[in-house]
């Protein structure tokens, strides 16, 4: 039904069944269809050809995460600091939704342990209580780091395997957690499984073993 409409602005509608069923062709106003996906793939072939302009959103920068948290903290009545939005901003994955979601958790620890105000003091103050490092991982993303790392050797790892071992169901660490750590260059997608990084063993402060680690990639 979709395909007429974006390529001759109908729509094809049957009415009745059998025999009797007779077709009326609706014609529709122009109008501009917008789609927006994270699984581009799951899209069938035709769909996506349909579209005459694909764009590839980037993730934000800190520049624009940083006006992004000046502008929320304006609406929810917050008084921030640039150096507490830049660092609020830095922890957020460069998602503006994760940047607003730490800004109301960073406002309560404000709020309830400090003047009521956002500084730098308070923001990191703020996120290293709720488990937000530097980089803006928490405590599951350094759980599976640390579980890959320590209880099965640095080793390629199955997605099943990881999820046992850390009690997290396999979808969400595969939707959620992962395609993170595999963009800072934590986590590689080898064959055989996952494995840690280089990157990833110096974040938790653990030596790595570059010649095991590079049989495991060639592997």
């Amino acid at each position: 039904m979709l395909y007429p409409a974006m390529e001759d602005y109908a729509l094809d509608i049957i009415i009745g069944k059998g025999p009797s069923a007779r077709s009326i062709r609706l014609d529709l106003p122009k109008f501009t269809l917008i789609g927006a996906t994270t699984r581009m793939g799951l899209l069938t072939s035709p769909l996506r050809d349909r579209f005459g302009i694909k764009e590839q959103l980037a993730m934000y920068d800190a520049d624009s995460l940083k006006e992004i948290i000046m502008r929320s903290a304006q609406i929810l009545n917050i008084a921030i600091t640039d150096e507490g939005a830049v660092e609020i901003g830095s922890r957020a994955r460069g998602t503006p939704r994760v940047a607003n979601r730490l800004l109301r958790r960073v406002r309560d620890y404000a709020e309830v342990r400090g003047n009521g105000s956002i500084d730098l003091s308070s923001a990191k103050e703020g996120l290293d209580m709720l488990g937000v490092d530097e980089l803006g991982l928490d405590e599951i993303d350094r759980r599976m780091l640390d579980v890959m790392i320590s209880k099965f050797g640095g080793r390629a790892v199955g997605l099943d395997t990881i999820a046992a071992a850390t009690g997290e169901d396999a979808t969400t660490i595969e939707d959620v957690y992962e395609p993170y750590l595999l963009r800072l260059g934590f986590l590689a997608r080898t064959p055989r499984g996952r494995i840690v990084m280089p990157a990833g063993y110096a974040h938790l402060g653990y030596p790595c073993e570059t010649q095991q680690l590079k049989l495991e990639v060639e592997e």
